[in-house]
Formats: structure tokens, C-alpha cells, sequence
């Protein structure tokens, strides 16, 4: 809790006045959540779960992540453009994890076919031109970088990468809203002062930005924007939030899942993308990333996306990029300079952030971190390849799984992490239907990235917000949609 308002929540009546304040400020500001009675409908909704009060951040970390958001935009999309790392790195990987495996194969499909977007049949009015011609191809990246501050021995706090999410970076839209609630909430609490100076922050409106750059980029101003959404759509506010930045723009928005796809979708001659007559410009995905959505029919329906030549957000490319092998590899000496030469300022800004990442491949060093991750389990994260939160493992699990799966080519599977160690602090989580109480909690800190990409020249590298998200001690792991974090706001100290 931020030593500014120490003094004021020792007042229980003050803090229960303030909360059902709260509350009603997240309503009014549209920090919404369908219910999980009905999370397809919005007869009966909720408020998003989050923190009474903004939660301190160290300002120069704060401003340290945001300096190097514009770098590992770069990387990821020189990541996704590198078939020989892509390949080098997940060969171990691919042989035992199926999902990657899966999104690999496609990858290599869709790269043996020729990029789609690389051509088109191009038509005169009066007649058809029996050539094809060249295009430059648009690559639209949204993501995240997420952080925790790490506390040294000797008190000092450190930025730490946990992950890179590169698909359906979530809750731009709702953390757009949710700075203005604890604005007043603090002018609640008599700390107008304090109130002034929380950041503003609207990611949602540079997301949106990125997309509608790709859509003009296409071509068309007939072709809409697709969200390719999830089957149970309970944090749907999230993303209106960005679809009405769209429509603002008289941008054309449709909502469909995989099996919409699977029934609707088709391709012309040229490869472009139809959805019930409609040409699809952009495909932004807000699901497929979990391997248990995944059915033969909408493994058909990823393969005809990526084939089509709409632009992806992501492509399968940068998905891949996105794993936390390719995390881990990204650690190892020399790589950074591999894919992004004659940028070693960017590079040092990037390894500047990097937590210890742990290969836990065949061989004599992956033998020898597993075993140190086995005797002292309480120093690491293991990993899976998996987005969403909930996957990580730590402590006795972690030993547990390990000592199964050491002598297994299984491992590989995984990765491992130095635990990072915050300093917790005092604040109140707000859930529907759950009391107030005081908790011990810790957070991480998101900056969402966007840049769009024309043949080979960047025409939009931006960090347009950040995310801050924060959670009880007790949970290791998991984030808002997985009920376990909830949204906050950064006070820099």
C-alpha cells in the first residue's frame, strides 16, 4: 500500500464507504464482466474484480518498461521472421508437445505455399490480367510484456520479464477504465493531490490504432475487421472496448468463433478471405492459444486463416514467437545480437530485464538444472508452453513433476525460471460477493505493444498503455480471466 494513504485506510468506516463508492464508479465506467452463471449473455452483468486502491510502482521501472516496449516489438517481429531460429529452437520442443507441434506444422505449410498476402490476381475493370503481382505483405503485432519487481537482498527492486504474450494480449479495454475509479476513489478518501497524478492510460485506443493501420493497409474499404472470439465470451466489455474505437473510425467489426469459420469461411482464387460473403481485412484473435479449443474442424479453420491473405493478429509466426522456449533462448549469449544486429542499445535495454531462464533440454545442461531445480525447488518456475495463466508450477508440484519427467524426453516441454521475489503489500481485493477485507498482495505490471509492418519497413512501432494487475501472496499463479488477479492502477513512488 502506498505510504500515502497508510494513515486514511486505517479508518474501517472510511474504507467501506469508499469500496461501495467504488463499486458503483466501476459500474457507472463500464469495468464489466459477464457472469459465469451466464457468460454468454449481458442480461445480468458484474463489475471486473479489482483493487480498492492504486498500488504503488517504482517510477523508474515503470519508466524502464515502457522505454523497452518499442525493442521487443522489434525482436518479436524479427523473431516471426527468422525461419531458421523458429525451427533451431522448437525442434526439441515439437517432438513432444503436441499443440506447438500443431501451430508449427501449419506454419511450415503456410511458408511452403508462399505467404499469401505476397500475392494477388490483380483486375482491371474491363477484364482480368492473367499475371499475378507482387504485394507487400502486412504483419500487424499486438502484445504485452509482462513484469514483476524483483526485491534484492538489499531492498532495491528490480524489472523482470515473467512473459511475452504475442495472442490476445487481454484487458486494454477495461484498464482503460479503471484509472478513473481510483481517481476517485482517493478524492474519496481526501487525496485530490494524490488523485491528480495517477497516469492516464488508454491502450485500448492504441490497439485499435494498430488494427485500423492493417485495415487501410489491405485495401479495401468494403472488407471488415474480425474478431475471432472464444465459445464462452465472459470478458466481452474488453473487447467492445476496442471494437468501439473501430466503429469510430467507420471501421467495420464482426464477432466469430473457430467453428464459424470452420462452416462460413472460404477463400477466392486470390486467396482472400470471406466470412458470409463478407472480405475479412484483419483477423484479430482474442482465442487460440489454449490447445483444448482446438478440434479437427478448428484446426481446419486456423489452417484457412492463416492461408487466407488477411492480415493476422498474430500470425502463426508470431505466436510461435511467443513461447517461453523461445523466451529461454532469447537469454542465451549472443542470440539478441543474431536477430537484431546493429541495435545494441536495444539489446542492452532488453537484457537488462531478463530473470534467469533455464533450458531443460537433453543433455548435460538440462540434467544438471533439474537436478538443482529438484533439491531446491523454492528458487524456480517451471514452465509449460502454454498462454492463459494457471500452467505455471512451483514449490513441492514442481519437484514432483520434475522427478517424473527428468530422465523423460517430456522435459523439454518445459522451461525454467528464477522465482522472482516481490516485496507484498497491504490493499483490498473487490469481488462480487466476496467481503472486504485487507490482503497481502503482490503485482505485475503489463505494457502493451503495437506495430505494423509493410514489406520490410515499420510504419507504427508504439507502446500505446499498460496493465497493472495484482493478486494475493497465497495465489502463484493466474490472472483476472482466471480469476485469480484483479485490475489496479500504478501509484509511482
Amino acid at each position: 500500500m502506498a505510504a500515502a494513504w497508510q494513515e486514511v485506510v486505517r479508518d474501517a468506516a472510511a474504507v467501506r464507504e469508499a469500496a461501495a463508492v467504488a463499486v458503483d464508479a466501476a459500474l457507472l465506467a463500464g469495468v464489466l464482466m459477464r457472469t459465469g452463471e451466464q457468460p454468454n449473455a449481458s442480461d445480468v452483468v458484474n463489475y471486473a474484480p479489482f483493487t480498492l486502491l492504486p498500488s504503488a510502482v517504482p517510477r523508474a521501472l515503470f519508466e524502464q518498461a515502457y522505454a523497452v516496449q518499442q525493442d521487443f516489438n522489434l525482436l518479436v517481429d524479427a523473431v516471426s521472421q527468422n525461419k531458421e531460429f523458429l525451427e533451431q529452437t522448437l525442434a526439441s520442443t515439437i517432438k513432444v508437445d503436441d499443440f506447438t507441434a500443431r501451430l508449427f506444422r501449419i506454419y511450415m505449410q503456410v511458408l511452403e505455399e508462399g505467404l499469401a498476402q505476397g500475392w494477388e490476381l490483380f483486375w482491371s475493370s474491363e477484364r482480368a490480367v492473367g499475371k499475378e503481382q507482387s504485394t507487400q505483405t502486412v504483419v500487424l503485432g499486438i502484445n504485452r510484456s509482462d513484469y514483476m519487481f524483483d526485491c534484492g537482498l538489499d531492498g532495491t527492486a528490480a524489472l523482470r520479464q515473467i512473459e511475452i504474450n504475442t495472442i490476445a494480449a487481454s484487458f486494454g479495454g477495461l484498464t482503460s477504465r479503471t484509472a478513473d475509479v481510483h481517481r476517485l476513489v482517493l478524492k474519496v478518501l481526501g487525496k485530490s493531490e494524490e488523485a491528480s497524478q495517477l497516469l492516464p492510460n488508454n491502450p485500448a485506443k492504441g490497439l485499435a490504432l494498430g488494427i485500423a493501420k492493417a485495415w487501410e493497409l489491405y485495401g479495401s474499404q468494403r472488407a471488415v475487421v474480425m474478431f475471432l472470439v472464444e465459445e464462452v465470451q465472459r470478458n466481452i466489455f474488453d473487447q467492445r472496448c476496442v471494437e468501439n474505437e473501430l466503429w469510430n473510425r467507420n471501421i467495420r467489426v464482426v464477432r466469430k468463433r473457430f467453428q464459424d469459420v470452420f462452416e462460413q469461411g472460404s477463400l477466392d482464387a486470390s486467396r482472400r478471405l470471406y466470412m458470409d460473403g463478407q472480405e475479412v481485412a484483419v483477423v484479430y484473435y482474442r482465442e487460440g492459444y489454449m490447445p483444448q479449443i482446438y478440434n479437427e474442424q478448428n484446426w481446419e479453420a486456423r489452417l484457412l486463416l492463416e492461408r487466407s491473405r488477411a492480415v493476422k493478429c498474430p500470425d502463426i509466426a508470431t505466436q510461435l514467437a511467443g513461447t517461453k522456449k523461445v523466451q529461454q533462448e532469447l537469454s542465451r549469449p549472443g542470440t539478441l545480437e543474431k536477430l537484431l544486429p546493429g541495435h545494441p542499445e536495444a539489446i542492452a535495454r532488453i537484457r537488462a530485464t531478463f530473470a534467469g531462464l533455464y533450458s531443460l533440454d537433453e543433455g548435460e545442461e538440462g540434467d544438471r538444472i533439474a537436478a538443482t531445480a529438484i533439491a531446491d525447488p523454492d528458487r524456480f518456475v517451471l514452465k509449460p508452453q502454454r498462454e492463459g495463466g494457471g500452467n505455471n508450477l512451483y514449490g513441492e508440484e514442481l519437484r514432483e513433476v520434475l522427478e517424473k519427467i527428468k530422465d523423460s524426453p517430456e522435459r523439454t516441454s518445459y522451461i525454467l525460471m528464477d522465482k522472482i521475489k516481490p516485496q507484498p503489500a497491504l490493499n483490498y481485493l473487490l469481488r462480487a460477493h466476496s467481503p472486504l477485507q485487507a490482503s497481502k498482495c503482490i503485482s505485475e505490471l503489463g505494457i502493451f505493444g503495437v506495430y505494423v509492418r509493410q514489406g520490410q519497413e515499420l510504419v507504427l512501432n508504439q507502446a500505446p498503455g499498460h496493465l497493472l494487475r495484482t493478486k494475493a501472496i497465497e495465489h502463484a499463479d493466474g490472472g483476472v480471466a482466471a480469476g485469480v488477479a484483479v485490475l489496479d492502477t500504478p501509484y509511482l513512488v
